[in-house]
């Protein structure tokens, strides 16, 4: 287990089939019910990017069909 204490593992073991590991109880207390390991292993499966919006603020793209036309000032795009 590491360094953690033991005050600061709960009882709940880790969503994934194939992990047994017990979890964090501060993980448990922001809602993630996988353990350290496989969230970091599920979190590197999603893809996405961060773009600038012409004049405005940055939007996070998780689809690249997306990302046509995203930076020309508003304008149509084919």
């Amino acid at each position: 287990m590491g360094k953690l204490k033991r005050d600061q593992i709960s009882e709940q073991q880790c969503s994934n089939i194939d992990c047994e590991t017990l979890v964090h109880r501060e993980r448990i207390r922001l809602g993630y019910d996988t353990c350290l390991a496989c969230g970091e292993a599920e979190a590197n499966q999603r893809r996405h990017t961060v773009v600038p919006l012409h004049k405005s603020n940055y939007v996070p793209v998780t689809n690249l069909l997306d990302l046509r036309g995203i930076n020309n000032k508003g304008g149509f795009f084919r």
